[in-house]
């Protein structure tokens, strides 16, 4: 597997807290979207990406995996594949 799997059509939103790590799910197989759960493991191609919270606030991560700014939402998932 080299292309991830689109998780979501939509953006998650999600309430961080800040100086606290969140890991992306960067190959779309986790059952814990849009959190990794370990699943990239057998697709031998991915890893999570790491985001720090820089301060408690919603952010938006990204659903479709096609983002330019990893882990977060930039809209791609609006361009047509």
């Amino acid at each position: 597997m080299t292309t991830p799997v689109r998780a979501s059509d939509t953006p998650f939103a999600v309430a961080v807290e800040q100086g606290k790590d969140y890991w992306w799910c960067a190959c779309g197989l986790s059952k814990s979207q849009p959190f990794c759960d370990g699943s990239h493991n057998a697709a031998k191609a991915f890893t999570p990406v790491k985001y720090t919270a820089a301060q408690s606030t919603t952010v938006y991560f990204c659903g479709c995996k096609a983002t330019g700014n990893q882990p977060l939402c930039d809209g791609s998932h609006n361009k047509k594949p």
